[in-house]
């Protein structure tokens, strides 16, 4: 090749290079002077389900499993060993069996019972430990006592304390130890130590240090994940928990609240679910209940969101008709949804008002929103959710009633709910999107064209699903460039929750989830800092962010939206950049003067899409914060690659 056609080529390969750059660069106008709709508080928030052990066995802290011996089995989850016997005429009507140890006839021989926890019972070297039960002396006993032991996974003993019980009445004892070492999967072992026979009910163990130091309370470290998410809607009990595989087995809040000593045992509808992913036993104690989530709600500072049967059982697992209450029939279930309204709001002088204030919480709990049904269909739904609005209307006019439009995003059931929920004039609908990476990269615009004037959205189950089902870097990247959609449609979409929560890393039935655990740590997985990025950063109203007129919604890789915080005084710029490039992006703000400003550029990103925060290296991918200045009223950034962007601008 000649010089002068060496140079022409080399010059067309710089214009050329210069072009793609330039084509990298999107142009962005945020108008500041003209805030849009308002964001409400409740934008992004947390739903449970007690799934994957994420009450008994998780966020509930109590440590023994089968406390009462009122499982169908009623050994499970003990060893027994000497003369024990299960008697079934406790001082507890709704768990009535407790057990008698009695000398076994011999000095030498042992009578006992031993706990093993949830998957072992998870202890930490130097914390305390209350270990409590309800224990009586039988008439011919003049006295009795107990050896209360840890044993760790080798079979030695490492905390050791002994009890003395004093009365042929039914009393509470308790007891406060220290552990001595650290196990994740100890027993709970009780020795007779008296010749005497003893009668024990309610087996109990708490680490001291819980959630605000509650003695029936939570586990510190995961309800202070909540916390650190700044919700501003919390729902619950679920799910399909709400709606059980049959009646019988849907979650009735009633016996959730009261003394948690005779809260009625319920099944746990995941335990047999999924044959591959098969736990017997797993069930529901509720002792994390209506009164716990409503406190739990008031702590981290989210709206309550309770969610109710609306007399369908779980119409994947059952027919149309056999399983389901009749419509004129709905009576019992209503009048369960008007009691919740009193339990929370109503005074001390109502029925079920007392019994939120006998339980220590004399003030209401200010509940705003309930929810009917979960992922129901079909023509049966709204025939047995409309009474329901009918009586919550007529006696509570405030509250705002959540319908749902099933189990899907599109599709025959979607499209018949909407128009039903429309009619019956709700004030929100459920939707549900577990779908995969590419489902979420194209669905960025999904409200944009949504019907302003109807009932409002809450995005009430959603995660991004890979093949893989991992909580990896992609699936919460995906998330992030998603969520622009719903910030950008805040006069649409009023409430977003990711699902599920909680997983035990040996109990899990679903995957992905927000947050994993072990009997001793917790790691908070990518998907959460996103989560938890826009629950910091919320604002008070959206920012039309346009490029050429227009939202970007995935052109080039690229997502962005953007909100002002009129309290806070702030700008937040949200952008995800998709691609497998750098990419550049020059805002320009309409109606901001020009001045200096101060703020931090926040990134999450990594190279490897399919990494995750796990047990072991829960620090793999973490948001990394830096300070940025901002002059005049124009800002231009660079996005790495595979990169979510959040830019908060001092006002």
């Amino acid at each position: 090749m000649n010089k002068s056609k060496f140079l022409a080529a080399l010059l067309f390969t710089m214009a050329l290079g210069t072009q793609l750059i330039v084509s990298q660069t999107h142009n962005l106008t945020v108008d500041v002077k003209k805030p849009g709709s308002p964001i409400q508080s409740t934008m992004y928030g947390i739903f449970f389900e007690d799934i994957n052990y994420g009450a008994d066995g998780g966020l509930y802290a109590e440590l023994i499993k089968n406390r009462s011996f009122d499982f169908p089995q009623s050994f499970m989850g003990w060893n027994i060993f000497g003369k024990v016997e299960l008697k079934n005429d406790g001082p507890f009507a709704n768990n009535p069996n407790y057990v008698r140890l009695s000398y076994p006839g011999h000095d030498h021989k042992q009578t006992g019972i031993e706990n093993e926890g949830f998957f072992g019972v998870g202890v930490t070297k130097d914390a305390d430990y209350r270990f409590s039960v309800w224990a009586r002396l039988p008439q011919e006993s003049p006295t009795g006592s107990i050896r209360i032991e840890l044993v760790d996974a080798n079979n030695n003993p490492f905390t050791s304390e002994q009890l003395i019980f004093d009365s042929k009445e039914w009393k509470k004892y308790k007891i406060i130890f220290r552990a001595t070492k650290t196990e994740a999967k100890a027993k709970l072992r009780i020795f007779l130590t008296s010749k005497g026979s003893v009668e024990l009910e309610h087996v109990s163990l708490f680490p001291v240090d819980t959630w605000k130091g509650r003695e029936n309370g939570l586990r510190k470290d995961l309800a202070q994940a909540l916390y650190d998410l700044h919700p501003g809607i919390f729902r619950f009990p679920g799910g399909c928990i709400v709606e059980g595989t049959d009646l019988e087995s849907r979650y009735q809040w009633k016996n959730s609240v009261g003394a948690v000593e005779n809260r009625k045992l319920n099944e746990n509808r995941w335990h047999y679910t999924f044959p591959h992913r098969f736990y017997p036993d797993y069930f529901q104690s509720y002792g994390l209940g209506f009164y716990e989530f409503f406190q739990l709600s008031e702590d981290i500072g989210a709206e309550p969101l309770p969610i109710v049967s609306v007399g369908l059982a779980c119409q994947f697992q059952n027919g149309c008709c056999e399983a389901h209450v009749a419509v004129g029939e709905l009576h019992g279930y209503i009048q369960d949804a008007l009691d919740l309204i009193e339990f929370a709001n109503g005074d001390t002088s109502t029925k079920w008002g007392k019994v939120r204030s006998d339980m220590g919480h004399p003030q209401p709990f200010h509940l705003k929103f309930i929810g009917v049904g979960n992922e129901q269909w079909g023509p049966e739904y709204p025939e047995r959710l409309e009474p329901f609005i009918k009586a919550i209307r007529a006696k509570y006019p405030e509250i705002k009633i959540i319908g749902s439009s099933g189990p899907d995003s599109e599709g025959d059931k979607f499209n018949y709910l909407w128009p039903e929920m429309k009619r019956l004039k709700v004030d929100l609908v459920d939707e549900h999107f577990y779908r995969p990476e590419s489902w979420f990269l194209t669905g960025a615009g999904r409200y944009d064209n949504y019907d302003r004037k109807g009932p409002k959205v809450f995005a009430g189950e959603y995660a991004c699903h890979p093949k893989n089902r991992k909580n990896n870097f992609e699936s919460a990247l995906c998330e992030a460039a998603f969520m622009t959609g719903f910030e950008r449609n805040a006069d649409v979409v009023q409430m977003c929750t990711y699902a599920p929560l909680f997983a035990h890393v040996e109990g899990w039935q679903w995957r992905p989830d927000l947050i994993w655990f072990d009997n001793l740590h917790s790691v908070r997985s990518v998907n959460y800092y996103v989560q938890q990025l826009y629950g910091m950063h919320v604002g008070t109203n959206v920012l039309k962010t346009l490029e050429n007129k227009l939202p970007l919604t995935g052109q080039n890789g690229i997502y962005a939206s953007s909100a002002i915080d009129k309290n806070k005084n702030e700008i937040y710029l949200k952008i995800a950049n998709t691609a497998n490039e750098t990419k550049k992006a020059n805002y320009t703000f309409n109606g901001l003067k020009k001045a200096v400003r101060t703020g931090t550029h926040i990134v999450l990103k990594s190279d490897n899409l399919d990494i995750e925060n796990t047990l072991e290296n829960p620090n793999a991918v973490l948001p990394v914060t830096n300070e940025i200045t901002v002059s005049g009223n124009t800002f231009e950034v660079e996005l790495a690659p595979k990169s979510f962007n959040l830019f908060v601008i001092r006002l």
